[in-house]
């Protein structure tokens, strides 16, 4: 695979990765903790992911991890205003990170154009509102289900549980009618995984990669990252780059990165190591 649609935009992604700047709107993130919850300070950031050199935003209204609830109407009032104005304000595709298919549809008529779905599309209508919107999709494996604990996984092979279940989730997005091209998959990592899951799954990425679908990499400041290194999450940025540069090395075309400017420092020279003749 060597191009990825989004919207209206054709990457090459040959040797080259697309950054994907996070942006939170929710008041618990793992990461900031709503430190972009307000509105003034949530589009001073987009503009700082942008002038950094992001070629998507991923705007998210709930959090990955257990939390207090946010309903539906919350997850809109969140997301959908902010999708609007990002729209208005940058020429770039926009990505909605919602595992509700109502809230993509929402924000797809906002101007979206991207669906990141951690739940493996356990909305039977994600696909379906993916598809009428032109939208490309990013399917993500978890063991349970967002938001719910899962402090003991176990697996007997993750690597193989996780590419197939992945498999069969493009194949679905790919029936029902969205083109390979709009196609991402993700493996996950830290969800519903221990932390050596996640290190042997990122070692493994080409095997995600030889399903034949662009590999969307989540691996920016994640905990298997600061077990590692008994870091917390303000100290994670040099390994966030070294788990980039394998990925990029392995494959993965899709860095979905709180840092963009480092993110994209390491898409470049990775990308120039894999050119060189």
């Amino acid at each position: 695979m060597t191009y990825l649609e989004l919207g209206d935009r054709r990457f090459d992604i040959g040797t080259t990765a697309v950054v994907v700047g996070i942006l939170n709107r929710t008041p618990d993130s793992f990461y900031d903790q709503g430190s972009y919850f307000g509105f003034d300070d949530f589009l001073r950031k987009a503009e700082k992911l942008v002038s950094d050199g992001a070629d998507v935003l991923d705007v998210g209204g709930v959090k990955a991890g257990p939390g207090p609830e946010v309903t539906e109407p919350e997850e809109l009032e969140r997301v959908v205003p902010a999708i609007e104005v990002l729209r208005a304000r940058f020429d770039i595709p926009l990505c909605v990170d919602t595992w509700r298919a109502s809230v993509a549809r929402a924000a797809f008529a906002a101007g979206a154009s991207v669906g990141n779905d951690i739940s493996g599309f356990a909305d039977p209508d994600y696909l379906p509102a993916c598809r009428d919107a032109g939208a490309a999709v990013v399917a993500t494996h978890i063991r349970l289900q967002p938001r719910v604990p899962d402090p003991n996984p176990h697996y007997d092979d993750v690597v193989s549980t996780v590419c197939d279940f992945l498999l069969e989730r493009a194949r679905q997005a790919e029936v029902i009618g969205i083109p390979r091209e709009r196609i991402m998959l993700d493996a996950g990592l830290d969800l519903g995984k221990s932390e050596p899951d996640s290190l042997v799954l990122l070692r493994a990425s080409h095997r995600l990669v030889e399903l034949g679908y662009p590999v969307y990499l989540s691996a920016s400041n994640k905990r298997f990252l600061g077990h590692l290194l008994d870091t917390d999450v303000t100290d994670r940025s040099d390994a966030t780059s070294a788990a980039h540069a394998l990925g990029v090395a392995l494959g993965c075309r899709v860095l979905r990165a709180h840092d963009v400017r480092a993110a994209r420092r390491v898409a470049r020279v990775i990308g120039a190591i894999l050119e060189a003749a």
